[in-house]
């Protein structure tokens, strides 16, 4: 007997989703059972952090766009929690709700969701950095504890999980779904050869990106960040796709003329998924306070310096690339790398890019599909 085809809405909202839910989507749509459709809730409303890269990725049009916009982030919960809530309630209804990472409008629409009776599922379950004063952590943690199921990208997330008393009935480890994306449109990342555009040459560069309130919502902080990347981009050339919170941080802070004005570093615009990754695999090595990020380069066998206290992805610096460094180490790891003092790393099992099909095999498990 033919298995009535299920809604499945896949939420996205920020960069880290898109990448997320791009692979699921390429595997779910051509199943019969399964109707998968994106909602975009809108946390991310610049073009290159939102549009660009569902062109890049082959991400349909997505079937509602929440428009939540900027705020603080009671006003992103809130904003979206309403917004998901009368999608829901207006209907149709769907079969499933997926939810991925870790930012604001994933825990609203966990909630949203969870409130409605949908069947809930976390994509990347499980990280924790152990550091509760992050909201991305206060995010994963108790969207955790509102998922039916739980998909987790390594054995640490397992570990988390079972530590916390999640039943293990709930959880199931299908790898990590960033490389499904990368692989996904490898030789259109490669094609793209973004370093020629700047003028410089694979392994002549370094790629930052920094985006996290501690990094760069306080001035004294990001004025030392400032000055350690200057002296960084004395040794190496880098290049600073700037996020458009931090470009207004750095002009808000009277930073930004003086950060342009060093040898060796250049701003530049946020970049499409196609573009970024581009100029990610060419570079020497990435600094970095982002999450996705420190995976995709220790599949690449990058040096990664996260400057952060922590990471929710300990796997990257346990068996990858990644290593976790003050502001003040910068230079110094900089330094590192130039002189080939570096981990290699290996990559981590299950990151194969084939998890988006393993996620699929589950969802279909669970909602009696298979």
């Amino acid at each position: 007997m033919a298995v009535a085809e299920k809604l499945v809405h896949l939420v996205a909202a920020a960069r880290p989703n898109f990448m997320k839910v791009a692979p699921l989507h390429r595997a779910l749509a051509p199943l019969a059972w399964c109707r998968p459709v994106v909602i975009h809730t809108g946390q991310h409303y610049d073009y290159n952090m939102s549009a660009a890269f569902f062109a890049d990725l082959g991400l349909p049009e997505p079937a509602a766009h929440l428009e939540v916009g900027s705020g603080s982030h009671g006003e992103q919960i809130g904003r979206c929690l309403m917004a998901y809530e009368q999608l829901l309630a207006a209907g149709p209804r769907p079969g499933a709700v997926v939810v991925a990472g870790d930012v604001n409008s994933t825990l609203a629409c966990a909630l949203a969701a969870r409130r409605a009776g949908v069947f809930l599922v976390h994509l990347e379950a499980g990280l924790r950095s152990f550091d509760r004063d992050m909201p991305e952590e206060q995010n994963r943690v108790l969207t955790d504890q509102l998922a039916d199921l739980l998909w987790t990208p390594s054995p640490d997330a397992d570990a988390n999980l079972a530590r916390e008393g999640v039943d293990p009935g709930r959880v199931e480890r299908v790898g990590n779904i960033m490389i499904d994306s990368l692989e996904m449109v490898r030789p259109a990342i490669e094609a793209r050869r973004a370093w020629e555009g700047l003028g410089l040459s694979p392994g002549g560069y370094g790629v930052v990106t920094l985006h996290r309130p501690a990094n760069v919502d306080q001035p004294a902080a990001l004025a030392a960040l400032a000055q350690a990347l200057a002296r960084a981009a004395a040794r190496l050339p880098l290049v600073f796709p700037a996020h458009p919170r931090t470009r207004a941080r750095l002009e808000r802070f009277a930073l930004l003329d003086g950060l342009t004005a060093a040898g060796g570093l250049r701003l530049v615009e946020p970049m499409g998924y196609l573009d970024f990754m581009s100029l990610v695999t060419g570079a020497r090595l990435v600094i970095t306070d982002s999450g996705g990020i420190q995976e995709e380069t220790t599949y690449l066998h990058l040096p990664c310096l996260t400057v952060r206290p922590s990471t929710e992805r300990p796997i990257t610096v346990e068996l990858g690339t990644n290593r976790l460094v003050t502001v003040e180490e910068i230079e110094g790891a900089v330094d590192q790398v130039l002189a080939g003092d570096w981990p290699r790393g290996r990559v981590p099992e299950l990151w194969d890019g084939r998890t988006a099909g393993r996620c699929a095999a589950s969802l279909a498990r669970r909602l009696g599909a298979a």
